[in-house]
């Protein structure tokens, strides 16, 4: 889930016409396919792939024989150490060429990092590089796939364009001796030029023509897989970056948290107990002197305690609402919905509660798309789903608002998508302009 972990924003008006209809060919796909620029690419892909697949073997190969042969004097060490380091250079013309040709962006492997300086550092990084050796070995993997790519891809490619286009050079074969489709019962040569048979024939080509566009893309797709998975990143590499930046999404937002309930503090309940404070130090003052003055101030202090004491509550409750804990998410959202500015139906089904960690999450995701919403969309009801599918935790919110949200556009849906992807989940926004606009949220579930 992580390798697309990302918002995305659907049903956008790309690829729609100015009637907002789906563009559409004058051909179906199937015959638009073989001449598609991605078919010809592919076929490009497929026949440069057996020299240069062979060029790449025969290199690979020799070094890695020649460096293991040398490994009984002091110099097979540093020539495999240069294997592994041009297998990593032609892995990078490999992922060049895939990314021209087949549209697949692979990125870079880690780079070599020495452990210490030097000809023996570097060396002995290299020799301990498991991205070094994955790029030798497909050097020596993909050839005797380019082999077999190349004969299919070529026999179906040139097979189909040569049986349709028979009638424009069938011309040449008459007269020559041998030359019949088949023989019938009596013994008949049923030759090319008859009408029937060279029709059969250009049917066939035909059929083969429609064919080898998907047998171009399932043939590169190998190709695809065996780039991906040998010439970048180690899935463990990758996964070690992703978690390093969740952990500073979590630290900046931990950071955050901490600067608003210290903002929180110091601009209202704070200050109203500093004000308190000085309010019962002028009643006492005046306790002896005016005693009904000093009522008076008292009873100003007591409303004081009040607004300061439900300034408190609300801070807890941003923190972490007591109904969430004591009665579950289902609770805490139907609470949550009563106090929005917007009409909001609540529905939850869940058959157990997931971890608290997740509970929070999920309640302060729809707490603050419910302030969006309650801010910004103009909405006059809105909807709040909750459930369980599998192991992911699945929470939609929707209203009739006017749309046109967009996290690409630097909202708060861009921080909220990110904070869900620290915990592996996903942040789905589908707004028009005009509306409506339904916001899916998925989190792992946890128990």
């Amino acid at each position: 889930m992580s390798g697309a972990r990302a918002f995305a924003r659907y049903g956008t008006a790309a690829g729609r016409g100015s009637g907002g209809a789906p563009r559409r060919g004058l051909l179906p796909p199937v015959l638009r396919a073989p001449f598609g620029g991605r078919t010809w690419r592919e076929l490009c892909y497929t026949l440069l792939g057996l020299p240069v697949g062979a060029a790449l073997f025969a290199y690979g190969l020799t070094m890695l024989v020649f460096g293991m042969g040398m490994l009984v004097t002091l110099l097979g060490v540093p020539i495999l150490a240069v294997t592994l380091a041009s297998a990593r250079g032609l892995g990078a013309f490999e992922r060049a060429r895939a990314r021209g040709l087949l549209g697949l962006d692979v990125g870079a492997p880690a780079p070599v990092r020495a452990a210490r300086g030097g000809l023996s550092g570097w060396t002995g990084a290299l020799l301990r590089s498991g991205e070094s050796w994955r790029s030798l070995g497909y050097l020596l993997v993909q050839f005797p796939w380019a082999c077999f790519s190349f004969v299919v891809g070529v026999v179906f490619w040139a097979t189909g364009w040569g049986l349709l286009t028979l009638p424009l050079w069938e011309e040449g074969l008459r007269g020559v001796d041998g030359i019949a489709l088949f023989r019938d019962s009596s013994g008949t040569a049923v030759a090319l030029g008859s009408p029937a048979p060279t029709a059969l024939v250009c049917a066939l080509g035909l059929l083969l023509v429609l064919v080898t566009p998907s047998v171009l893309h399932a043939l590169t797709s190998v190709n695809r897989r065996l780039v991906g998975g040998l010439l970048g990143p180690s899935p463990l590499a990758s996964r070690v970056v992703e978690l390093e930046g969740d952990r500073g999404v979590v630290v900046d937002t931990a950071a955050a948290d901490l600067r608003r309930i210290e903002r929180d503090l110091h601009d209202g309940a704070q200050a109203r107990l500093v004000a308190l404070a000085m309010d019962l130090g002028l009643a006492k003052e005046k306790l002896t002197e005016d005693p009904q003055a000093a009522a008076v101030m008292v009873d100003e202090a007591h409303g004081e305690v009040k607004l300061a004491l439900q300034e408190l509550r609300d801070l807890a409750r941003g923190i972490h609402p007591a109904v969430l804990t004591d009665r579950g998410l289902d609770a805490a959202l139907s609470a949550l919905a009563a106090r929005c500015a917007v009409p909001v139906r609540v529905e939850a089904d869940l058959p157990c509660r997931p971890a608290p960690a997740i509970e929070g999450i999920a309640y302060f995701t729809v707490s603050e798309l419910l302030q969006n919403i309650s801010k910004h969309s103009g909405a006059r009801a809105a909807a709040v789903d909750v459930w369980r599918s599998g192991d992911r935790l699945l929470i939609r919110v929707g209203d009739d608002g006017v749309g046109g949200a967009d996290p690409a556009a630097g909202s708060g849906l861009a921080g909220l998508g990110e904070r869900l992807s620290a915990v592996d989940g996903i942040l789905l926004v589908d707004s028009e302009r005009g509306g409506p606009t339904t916001v899916t949220a998925e989190l792992p579930w946890r128990t």
